[in-house]
């Protein structure tokens, strides 16, 4: 008595197998992310209660004059969100940040791809990019204030100034640390220019731009600070020079605390961004 095994069914029980051991891996992975984004949080939430917890009990025995505690920043903060106090000064730095910041992007992001793509331009205006951005830019500050004067104009230049250099050298550096090799198998590939860049620069080059991104963030809001702080006019710098000039030092926090959280909103917002759009980048895997 013989038995007879089809063997046409092995090779699709093997791919079933190897199908569900595909689903069960990546219900795994899944389910590690999860609880590793929720340590994450747990760890976060932690540091933060003990950082206000300490900053209250040592705030609170300090002068009040010259220092103050969470809970009175969060009823100063309370007091000014509902008066509107607080947006009246917010909305126009917030304008000068969108404008500035978005300037400094685009023309940063095509100085550092151009620059990188012709050494001619490199050999020619390389040296200026590094001798503006070796000046502190606090020092041309005045020099904007006295050319274009107190209105937004002057605060968008400044905020430019600060924010341009971050994108232009770091979008160079991303072409430049791009592996040749990768080109020449492009190129063997007879990839015209137009695809290199498309296909192997620019992905190459994005964790460098958007590196470029969160530091063109922080120095943007410092130019934007500082902006108020020299034309004295509007602004959330001019209400923080405004408070300590009275010794409001609860509402004085307010504006700082609110900057803090400003630019941990927009870091976040760009680490989201690197992974939706470059998910192979250290970060896009670590998220």
């Amino acid at each position: 008595m013989s038995v007879q095994t089809d063997s046409s069914s092995v090779p699709t029980v093997a791919a079933r197998s190897e199908g569900e051991d595909r689903v069960r891996a990546k219900a795994i992975a899944m389910r590690r992310r999860r609880n590793q984004a929720l340590v994450n949080i747990g760890i976060r939430l932690a540091s933060l209660i003990v950082v206000l917890a300490l900053w209250e009990i040592f705030g609170a025995r300090i002068d009040q004059t010259l220092f103050t505690t969470p809970s009175k920043i969060a009823v100063a903060a309370v007091d000014m969100i509902a008066s509107g106090e607080l947006w009246n000064y917010l909305a126009p730095s917030l304008l000068v940040l969108l404008i500035g910041l978005s300037m400094a992007v685009v023309v940063g992001v095509l100085i550092g791809v151009l620059l990188a793509r012709y050494w001619i331009l490199d050999l020619a205006l390389g040296v200026y990019i590094t001798f503006l951005y070796s000046i502190p830019s606090v020092a041309l500050v005045p020099l904007i204030v006295l050319w274009a004067g107190f209105e937004t104009s002057a605060k968008v230049i400044i905020l430019f100034l600060f924010a341009f250099f971050p994108m232009a050298i770091n979008t160079y550096q991303g072409v430049k640390n791009v592996d040749p090799k990768l080109l020449e198998v492009g190129r063997s590939f007879r990839c015209s220019e137009r695809q290199l860049w498309i296909n192997i620069i620019l992905p190459g080059a994005l964790p460098f731009i958007i590196t470029g991104l969160r530091l063109a963030i922080g120095r943007g809001l410092i130019g934007m600070v500082l902006a108020d702080l020299y034309t004295a006019i509007s602004g959330i710098g001019y209400l923080i020079v405004r408070t300590a000039s009275t010794y409001e030092v609860d509402k004085m926090f307010v504006p700082i605390v609110t900057l803090g959280l400003l630019g941990v909103g927009l870091t976040a917002a760009v680490r989201f961004l690197e992974t939706s759009v470059a998910p192979w980048t250290k970060s896009g895997q670590q998220d």
